[in-house]
């Protein structure tokens, strides 16, 4: 989402508030949480143009560089397969965890060019510290998560002087090989902190990834033996960096605004994903493409599962919420940080390198609850903020949206109107949860009939699993 593109802005229309920059297996439990965000806006990675220029890009959307000048792929050709299996079979092993497997996912397609493996130290404090890679050219990439693989004693050990290890899924299928290995300590403490600026028990990527992870880090280039597949019937949705960028070509998209998420879809994100697409319009695109893109790694136990999210999303397409011929749905395979500003630099990065020139992002972004406090654990406003500053994001502009609420005069989602603030009701996720666990609708027009019924009916499969699984405690 980096590519210099000349666009037509007027103000007028867009109600543009300027921001000067810098030079610089599916889990079931009892209390599922949604979480609905109101206020959104518009994230695009270019800068405005005079008033006067045409209204017009310089190149198709899906041609934008990606981070680093190439985009990465590190499946290995199917000619090379057997002997790198033979290879990856004769040394030293390490066993990937679930969350472990994701984040190979993401090195092997490209989401994370240009980096070619987990992370060597020298990138891990550069992302650490500076949410940044500098690259050989000397130009500076954004990467604000640090992706790596943690080790305990008993392997490092076992890998001893070996140059290369052989990875090994959780299912004991042999996935691929880290080459050149570099060995370091894991510093947990620091990485949480900086990464989730708050050391707070109960933060859920700590609590599942890190805190029962080894104290070593291992870092080294990737070569994987296949495609990462899941084999749940959402593998289909799962397209690459490359495919995306393959489809825009196909559907002659001009423009690709990403929408990323990882809840279902109300007509409130309905709204501004349409009226996205509108202003897009205005500015003389001629075909803005929308990729509907949730993410489908590891997210807290009390998250709507993916594929009953995905069955929504299609109900949304299906009832005509959002039209099919102008958004491609994929699945986004990382895993889940809750890291607020710092992850979602991560998510607009990303989709950099899957050819869209358009990011939305909500209100609080990646952010959740403080885990022991009944507080935020970020400002809502910030992630907005950090990605207009962020370095490798330089491009980077923010056009404000107002907040979406249902109007109860209109009987839809609708942007708010302060001058009539009493028609308004806010939908929170606790109030729409309510509404899925009673069986009772919500207002006609909050979300697609078809979608609220997904919902309804994953939320009355837990009351059935948690009835079940209480007359067997009975029972014993």
């Amino acid at each position: 989402m980096s590519l210099t593109i000349k666009l037509h802005v007027t103000t007028s229309h867009l109600n543009i508030t300027a921001i000067k920059r810098p030079t610089l297996p599916r889990l079931r439990t009892t209390k599922p949480i949604y979480h609905s965000d109101a206020l959104l806006c518009l994230v695009y990675k270019q800068k405005p143009t005079t008033m006067h220029e045409p209204a017009r890009s310089t190149i198709k959307s899906s041609l934008i560089e990606p981070d680093g000048g190439s985009l990465v792929d590190l499946v290995v050709p199917e000619s090379e397969r057997g002997s790198k299996a033979l290879e990856a079979e004769s040394l030293p092993k390490l066993s990937l965890t679930k969350i472990d497997l994701e984040w190979v996912h993401v090195i092997s397609e490209g989401w994370a060019s240009p980096l070619r493996g987990f992370m060597r130290e020298d990138q891990y404090l550069q992302s650490l510290h500076f949410n940044s890679l500098r690259v050989k050219d000397g130009s500076v990439v954004n990467m604000s998560l640090p992706i790596v693989l943690a080790i305990d004693d008993e392997t490092k050990e076992r890998i001893g002087t070996s140059p290369n290890v052989g990875l090994v899924g959780p299912n004991g299928d042999l996935i691929g090989i880290l080459r050149s290995i570099e060995i370091y300590k894991h510093n947990k403490e620091e990485r949480i902190a900086r990464t989730w600026g708050s050391t707070a028990p109960g933060l859920p990527y700590v609590e599942e990834a890190i805190t029962p992870a080894g104290n070593w880090l291992i870092g080294g280039d990737l070569e994987v033996l296949e495609r990462i597949k899941y084999n749940d019937g959402l593998d289909n949705y799962r397209l690459s960096p490359q495919q995306l960028r393959n489809e825009f070509d196909k559907r002659q998209a001009d423009a690709v605004f990403a929408f990323q998420l990882r809840n279902p879809v109300h007509n409130g994100h309905a709204l501004l994903m349409n009226d996205t697409r509108r202003r897009l319009l205005e500015m003389g695109y001629k075909n803005p493409i929308l990729l509907l893109h949730p993410l489908g790694g590891f997210t807290k136990p009390d998250d709507v599962p993916l594929d009953v999210r995905m069955e929504q999303h299609s109900k949304v397409l299906e009832d005509g919420v959002l039209d099919p011929e102008t958004t491609i749905v994929g699945i986004f395979p990382s895993p889940m940080h809750y890291a607020g500003p710092t992850e979602v630099q991560w998510h607009a990065k990303a989709r950099i390198n899957a050819g869209a020139n358009f990011y939305i992002v909500g209100r609080d972004p990646a952010g959740m609850g403080h885990p022991t406090e009944k507080r935020d654990l970020y400002d809502p406003d910030h992630g907005k903020k950090v990605l207009s500053m962020a370095p490798g994001l330089e491009k980077l502009n923010i056009l404000p949206f107002r907040v979406a609420a249902y109007d109860t005069v209109e009987k839809k989602m609708a942007f708010f109107d302060p001058s009539r603030a009493k028609d308004f009701l806010f939908i929170s996720g606790t109030k729409m949860r309510t509404y899925a666990k009673t069986g009772e609708n919500p207002p006609d027009g909050f979300m697609c009939p078809g979608g609220w019924k997904v919902l309804v009916n994953y939320y009355e499969s837990l009351q059935t699993e948690e009835s079940s699984q209480h007359q067997a405690v009975l029972s014993t």
